[in-house]
């Protein structure tokens, strides 16, 4: 059996619906995992902080907003009159319960958000059960949880998701919701922006299935952000180490933990696009093909901080200092460098940045910069290969404040000011893969 992940544009109208359904009708068995319309989730996560605010009469307007744009996909897509009744009264009683929030100023977040993946997924059940598939509705919420940790709980999942298939036999097609779980208290709660991918793969790792299928709106990993530079390439295999450092210095194509649950497992991962599904995308697997650079992305929102110190000289347990406040308030290091007396480093969250940085005052100077990039360039063996100091080039153009080099054989990471991130891409396009920058 086989795993397939539509994101929120591939469900986000009724043209893509129905794309959706001719790729998956195809008498094989499956187990589709849907995101939300694209839109809603942004109006759920408004509605929340409207809620959280006081402001009845937005919160109000947003809820309309939703019944309205859920009303006329029904509208669309259902052609039987009683079918189409039955999902009216689902969107009504959908906005009778976001309004008792309203009422009852209680913004529960993860249960607001929650109900645009419930939503897609029961319109598109019924809309495929009207073409005559054999498609049942199997609620994640049944069967997702994670642990008090915060990672899924796999035994958990298993023997919950085995049970529920194995209680509704015969069917060729299982719709279930992306992104929503349960915590370990059993309630409602996510895998975070994005997670859809996530738990595509978890479900794939739970029932050993044969492939899973991430469909979007793109045609696999291009070697370059296409919405920056021009004429990239679809990339037609990585290994998981390739596209677990592309997803996590900003190939937004993929949820950055999306591989874990599947590669020691050996389930191969395949990028799809909905509105070209002949196009070979991109295949992620354990196997390893060509050496040297094979892509390149780009992280936003990096904030770097520069400890500077003199007791640091010879002295053996400053950088487990420095480390211990970062692991305290559980904020991991993107890149990091080091000199005689300093340590530069930089993070991507900075919830906790105020209090880091009063605690490493303390004993050092501290200097703290915003609007920084992680420009990623990820490839097989790419330290060592002969083009790699191609790349270098850039030096002569671009400011990089600080690069990774060596501790990864498949990443080499530059940091930049953000302003200079488009025309680094289009230069390390150049430079990497000999194409003619095309500057805006």
């Amino acid at each position: 059996m086989k795993v397939l992940k539509f994101g929120g544009t591939s469900v986000g109208s009724i043209a893509n619906i129905q794309k959706v359904k001719e790729i998956i009708n195809n008498g094989e068995p499956k187990i589709v995992v849907l995101s939300a319309m694209s839109g809603s989730t942004n109006k759920l996560v408004e509605l929340s902080q409207l809620i959280k605010s006081n402001q009845t009469n937005e919160s109000r307007a947003i809820i309309n907003q939703l019944e309205q744009k859920y009303l006329a996909a029904v509208s669309e897509l259902i052609k039987q009159e009683e079918r189409a009744e039955n999902i009216k009264t689902y969107i009504s009683q959908l906005s009778a319960q976001l309004q008792s929030f309203v009422d009852n100023q209680t913004s529960n977040y993860n249960e607001i958000v929650a109900q645009g993946e419930l939503f897609s997924t029961f319109l598109v059940n019924q809309y495929l059960q009207e073409q005559g598939i054999a498609s049942s509705l199997i609620p994640a919420l049944d069967f997702m949880r994670v642990d008090k940790e915060g990672e899924p709980d796999y035994f958990y999942i298993q023997q919950g998701l085995n049970r529920i298939l194995k209680d509704t036999p015969n069917q060729e097609i299982y719709i279930t919701q992306g992104f929503i779980c349960l915590d370990n208290d059993g309630e409602i709660s996510n895998l975070k922006r994005g997670g859809s991918d996530y738990t595509a793969t978890i479900i794939g790792a739970a029932i050993k299935a044969e492939e899973v299928q991430i469909w979007t709106d793109i045609d696999g990993f291009h070697n370059n952000d296409p919405r920056f530079v021009d004429n990239t390439q679809s990339i037609a295999q990585l290994s998981f180490d390739e596209a677990a450092e592309l997803a996590y210095f900003g190939a937004k194509i993929l949820h950055p933990q999306t591989v874990i649950p599947v590669r020691e497992l050996e389930i191969p991962v395949r990028l799809k696009n909905t509105n070209l599904p002949e196009a070979e995308g991109t295949l992620i697997s354990n196997h390893i093909t060509g050496e040297g650079i094979k892509a390149i992305a780009a992280k936003d929102d990096i904030t770097t901080i520069k400890i500077k110190s003199e007791r640091m000289l010879l002295a053996h347990g400053f950088l487990k200092k420095v480390f211990e406040i970062f692991e305290k308030y559980e904020t991991s290091i993107d890149m990091i460098t080091t000199s005689e007396i300093a340590v530069s480093l930089t993070i991507d969250n900075t919830t906790y940045l105020e209090e880091i940085t009063a605690e490493l005052v303390k004993f050092s100077h501290v200097e703290v910069e915003e609007n920084k990039t992680i420009v990623c360039l990820v490839g097989n063996n790419i330290i060592h290969h002969e083009n790699t100091p191609k790349l270098f080039h850039i030096l002569q153009d671009v400011n990089v404040r600080m690069i990774a080099y060596g501790g990864s054989n498949n990443n080499i990471s530059l940091l930049i000011n953000t302003p200079d991130k488009e025309q680094t891409l289009q230069l390390l396009n150049q430079y990497v893969f000999n194409t003619k920058p095309m500057f805006a």
